[in-house]
Order: C-alpha cells, then sequence, then structure tokens
C-alpha cells in the first residue's frame, strides 16, 4: 500500500532531523553536509520532488551558520541533485544525474562496440609518426646527452637571481622573436662557434627545434607542395611536412650527402629542401662541398628555400666545426635551425632559427600565432648562461667526455659485437650507426631484420634504435643506432658484452623476436 503524502513529509523530516555535522572533523562542514544529502538522495530515503527546509531554518537545527547551508546547497544545485533557487523553495532534482549516467550506461551495453573514430587522412598519417622519448636510465638510447655533468648548480642560481624581484617585462607578453638579450647572446656565440654572422633581428628563439619545422613550414609551405627529405631522415621533419599537407620527396643520401641530382629527377619544382648537412641525422654523412653548391644552385634555379638543420654541430672530435650551408648562401635561401635541448638538457626546449632578412616579418608574425614567445625568465636565465661563458665551458667539457666514450663503445664493439655489428667511428655526433651482418656467405636481403634486433635488444636491457625506421621509402641497408653520450664510460663495456650476446643467438632467435 502505497505511503501517504503525509507519511512521506513524516519520513522526509525524521531524517531530515537526523542530520548531523562534526565540527572536529578534518572535512568542512558544507562539504558534510552536501555528502549526507547527496546520499541520502542517491539511496532514496529523499525522493524525487522532496521539498528541503529553508537554509535559516535548516542551520538553526544544525548548529551553523546559514552560509554553511548555503554552500552545500549550491554544490547539490551545480551537479544537478536538486532544483530550484535558494530562498524560493528547493526540491530534491526529479532527474538525477546518476539516473543520467545509469541510463548512459545500459545505452552503451546495448550499442555495437563502434569503430574508432575517423582521423582526417593528415592525421592519421600523423599518429602513425612514432617519435619516443629517451629514458634516463636508458643505455645506448639515441639523442639522450649526459645529464649528470651539467652545472646545475650554475643553471639553478642564474634562475633564482632572474626570478628575484623579476621586472615587470618577465611577467607579461614579451617579443614573438625571444627575449632580445638572449637573441643578442645567441648572435655572438654563432659567430664565435660555428661562424655564422648574422644579426640578432634574424634569430627567432622557438621550443625546440621542432616548432621551428613548424614555423618555417607554416610560413612556406601550401599543401600539395613538394619537398625533399633525406631518405633515410629524422622522423620529426617528416611529421612537420605532412601537417603542413606537403608532398613528401625522399632523396637518397650517399657518401658525399643528399643526392641533388636525384632530387632534381625526382621533385625539379620543389618548394622546400630539409637538410642536415654538417653531420646528416641519423648517418652521420657530411655533406661535400660540390653537393653543397649544387644544393644553392638547385634552391636559386626553382626559387626554393632551404632548411638547414644544424645537428649536433657542436660536437666534432677531429678539427673545427665545419662552415655551415648558410655561411655559402649569397641569395636569402637558407633558413638556419639550432636546439639547444642536447648541448644542456632535452627537458629545456630552447632552440632558435637564423632568418633570412625578407621573411624576418613573417616568421615573427606567425611565431606569434603558434604560442607567442617560450617563458620570459628561461629566456633569461639562458642569455646569462651564455653570455657569462657556462655554455662554452660546458660544450668543451662534453665534447672530451664524448670523444673518451665514443672511443670505448668502438674498442667494446670490436671486440664484443665482431660478426653480428660492426660498429665503425664517427668524427661526430652523440650517436654511432652499427651495420647487422648476415649469416656468412648470405646475400644483403638476408640481412636480420633491425626492428627484430631492436625487440632483441630490449630483452637484454638495452635501448636501440632501428636504421630502417628512418626511412620513407624501402631501406637499402639495416643497422641499429647506439647513442653513447648518456651512458658512463664505465658502464659501455658490460651493456655492449649485453648487446652483443642478444644478437648472436642466431637465424632462429630472429625468427623468434619477429614472430613476437
Amino acid at each position: 500500500m502505497p505511503h501517504s503524502p503525509q507519511a512521506s513529509k513524516r519520513a522526509r523530516a525524521a531524517y531530515l532531523a537526523s542530520i548531523s555535522v562534526d565540527p572536529a572533523a578534518a572535512e568542512p562542514l558544507y562539504r558534510q553536509l552536501f555528502v549526507n544529502i547527496r546520499d541520502a538522495i542517491l539511496a532514496g530515503r529523499l525522493k524525487p520532488g522532496a521539498r528541503l527546509p529553508a537554509t535559516r531554518s535548516f542551520a538553526t537545527d544544525l548548529g551553523v551558520s546559514r552560509n554553511t547551508v548555503v554552500t552545500a546547497f549550491d554544490q547539490l544545485l551545480a551537479e544537478g541533485y536538486i532544483d530550484g533557487r535558494v530562498g524560493a523553495g528547493t526540491y530534491v532534482s526529479r532527474v538525477l544525474p546518476e539516473d543520467l549516467l545509469a541510463a548512459r550506461r545500459v545505452e552503451l551495453r546495448r550499442k555495437p562496440r563502434q569503430q574508432p573514430p575517423r582521423l582526417s587522412e593528415r592525421g592519421a598519417k600523423l599518429a602513425a609518426i612514432r617519435q619516443g622519448g629517451v629514458s634516463p636510465a636508458a643505455p645506448f638510447s639515441p639523442r639522450l646527452p649526459e645529464l649528470e655533468a651539467f652545472p646545475f648548480n650554475d643553471w639553478a642560481r642564474l634562475l633564482s637571481r632572474r626570478w628575484r624581484n623579476p621586472p615587470r617585462q618577465y611577467l607579461v607578453d614579451g617579443d614573438p622573436a625571444g627575449y632580445r638579450p638572449l637573441r643578442e647572446a645567441i648572435a655572438h656565440y654563432l659567430g664565435a662557434a660555428r661562424a655564422v654572422q648574422c644579426d640578432p633581428a634574424q634569430i627567432l628563439v622557438v621550443s625546440g627545434s621542432q616548432q621551428a619545422l613548424d614555423i618555417a613550414t607554416r610560413a612556406l609551405i601550401d599543401p600539395g607542395d613538394s619537398v625533399w627529405i633525406e631518405e633515410p631522415g629524422y622522423a620529426g621533419t617528416v611529421g612537420a611536412l605532412i601537417a603542413a599537407g606537403a608532398d613528401l620527396a625522399p632523396v637518397p643520401i650517399d657518401d658525399e650527402g643528399l643526392d641533388v641530382a636525384a632530387g632534381r629527377a625526382r621533385a625539379p619544382n620543389a618548394r622546400l629542401a630539409c637538410v642536415s648537412p654538417s653531420h646528416q641525422y641519423p648517418l652521420g654523412v657530411v655533406m661535400t662541398l660540390r653537393r653543397r653548391l649544387a644544393l644553392l644552385d638547385w634552391a636559386r634555379s626553382a626559387d626554393a628555400f632551404i632548411l638547414e638543420d644544424d645537428y649536433d654541430s657542436e660536437y666534432r672530435y677531429a678539427g673545427r666545426p665545419l662552415t655551415p650551408l648558410r655561411e655559402l648562401d649569397s641569395d636569402g635561401r637558407v633558413i638556419y635551425l639550432g636546439s639547444l635541448s642536447k648541448v644542456m638538457f632535452p627537458g629545456l626546449r630552447i632552440g632558435y632559427m637564423v632568418i633570412p632578412e625578407s621573411l624576418i616579418d613573417a616568421f615573427r608574425a606567425i611565431r606569434a600565432l603558434v604560442d607567442f614567445h617560450p617563458s620570459s625568465v628561461p629566456q633569461a636565465a639562458l642569455a646569462d648562461f651564455i653570455a657569462d661563458g657556462y655554455l662554452a665551458t660546458h660544450i668543451r667539457r662534453m665534447r672530451t667526455l664524448y670523444a673518451e666514450r665514443q672511443a670505448a663503445i668502438v674498442a667494446a664493439a670490436a671486440d664484443k659485437l665482431d660478426g653480428v655489428l660492426a660498429l665503425p667511428p664517427d668524427d661526430a655526433g652523440m650517436h654511432l650507426v652499427g651495420y647487422l651482418h648476415g649469416e656468412p656467405g648470405a646475400v644483403p636481403d638476408a640481412t636480420p631484420d633491425d626492428q627484430a634486433a631492436v625487440r632483441c635488444a630490449v630483452e637484454a636491457g638495452v635501448i636501440t634504435s632501428a636504421l630502417s625506421g628512418y626511412y620513407r621509402e624501402a631501406p637499402d641497408r639495416r643497422g641499429l643506432l647506439l647513442g653513447y653520450a648518456g651512458v658512463p664510460t664505465a658502464d659501455i663495456d658490460v651493456n655492449i658484452a649485453a648487446l652483443g650476446r642478444a644478437l648472436r643467438d642466431g637465424q632462429s632467435r630472429w625468427r623468434n623476436c619477429q614472430s613476437q
């Protein structure tokens, strides 16, 4: 037999009279009241449509301030448990949030499993590009610098000095091109270390080389434009170009660097060429002067531009760093990219680009639309770090350390990887490319799959990258990238030994890895 309205009213009044709050509890009083009423509504002790008492009388009954009750009611109202306005009659909602959620769950259970959401063609291509970060504890992870030797005490002091009573210019929007003293410090550094002569007005401070690529492609590329990329090459370049809707034209790398003649044959009217001539990533090849001049000649004749990524230029172990392509350019065709993430630490995320004078205004405007500018205080601290000589000192120390570590990994590989991985030295950089050997007398196609080799290495606790993963088309060689810069010299031998054991398991081992 259904309850009468009078019975329901008595039940409601009895329940409300039983509500209490504990002033000694850690939870605020309004929160206690909110939870008690919410739980009563969800448990059915307060029925849909039931009227709640006026806030003033309820507060008197509870012995709390009216503001406590008002705040609890406001929260119940915001989350849909009650309706009405406080002071004009408040009622338990007739459609509760949990009812809606329960109905939605039933509806989803009845529906067949849906396909993943459809991405745009460009989005699908971008999502397929895998760029893993670097593990701070992974031996031989490419792109990982030595972190323990960075002068963090000096860096912290410079940051602290800039944060202490910061001037107003650090707290408001700054110049889209970057903090002026930092651009001046970068210009001076490039002139001394890389023989790059430029005005600070030509420098744009960016959040790493990846953003530099993004800004350049926004400025120069229309959907469908052809762009030369190195084959093999850096995946981050590919991502930025796909995002711009470019038509990628992979151009092979040989012993002289980018094959300009092959690029002309494949895409003679390309709008842009993306190159790393001083130390190609990942192969480490240096582009010859003949090829550099040919590339500049093509850019002039095609009315194209060149993005020069001066990757790893600071770490050259034989002679001085090579003169950048930009310094051979007399026609304003080269956009020069650099990053401080490798020479300092990856989490810094500050890079720079040197722009031809004809493009300064356009690049500044686009930079402002992307994220306006990097955080001002790290820029100011970095300007001090460069101007006070800390950067140059750190680079000199790391150049000596990395040369030592490269010698150690080459010696260990000659002893422990003989017959499975050839690891020639390089005159520059932070990683080496090791080339996999096939079975004795095997044809090149029988060379072990380097993706399988990576999986075998992971099982041995070693992180590497497969060379084939840097190709857009069918790879013409297979191998592994071994980063040595972030591995303590004392740890190199034991990790190379572990890698050697993983790679020596023979053909059955390769099959097992490939089948996983």
